[in-house]
């Protein structure tokens, strides 16, 4: 009757709104980035930063931690892997929501013309996380919360279209394809 109408006014109401991805934009400023070359993923001393340690930077960053390596910090005295730059002004968007791959690759191609720019990055990241406790992971395994729930994948792009793609799940997951 009345009762059950209100309450499915009420989840389809809810429903919706939960399913409409939250956007964010803040700009982080003098930020300290590591050097990358997009031909060397190993990174070499002096001239460029490794994948694995772009990825642990991307993390502080994305967690706002400070990269000032004060001794006095109780959270962290991580600092900013060897060379680096710093970059003026660096903008971070964060969505938050239900995203089908679809516009996962949208949103990458939309990236990508931000390199018409002479004036702009030399690279970009785009990371895409699993919630912790997701049911599923990749292939048909499902997803093991256990300590972090682990379950992302992030593209790096260069000017010159290369990328590297870096994959984390937890170590009871089956990896990726």
């Amino acid at each position: 009757g009345a009762e059950g109408s209100t309450l499915m006014s009420y989840f389809s109401k809810n429903q919706i709104q939960a399913l409409k991805p939250k956007i964010t934009f803040s700009t982080l400023r003098d930020l300290q980035c590591p050097v990358l070359q997009s031909n060397d993923l190993q990174g070499k001393p002096e001239e460029s930063c490794s994948a694995e340690e772009l990825f642990e930077w991307l993390g502080a960053v994305l967690n706002q931690v400070s990269l000032d390596n004060k001794s006095s910090s109780f959270l962290s005295t991580y600092c900013c892997p060897e060379p680096n730059t710093v970059v003026e002004k660096a903008f971070l968007c964060t969505i938050t929501g239900f995203i089908i791959p679809e516009k996962i690759i949208q949103l990458l191609e939309q990236l990508c013309c931000y390199f018409g720019d002479p004036k702009l990055a030399y690279w970009l990241t785009l990371t895409v996380h699993g919630f912790a406790d997701s049911p599923v992971s990749w292939r048909e395994s499902e997803h093991g919360f256990h300590k972090g729930g682990e379950n992302l994948y992030n593209f790096v792009i260069f000017r010159n279209l290369d990328y590297w793609l870096q994959m984390a799940v937890g170590a009871h997951d089956d990896c990726p394809p």
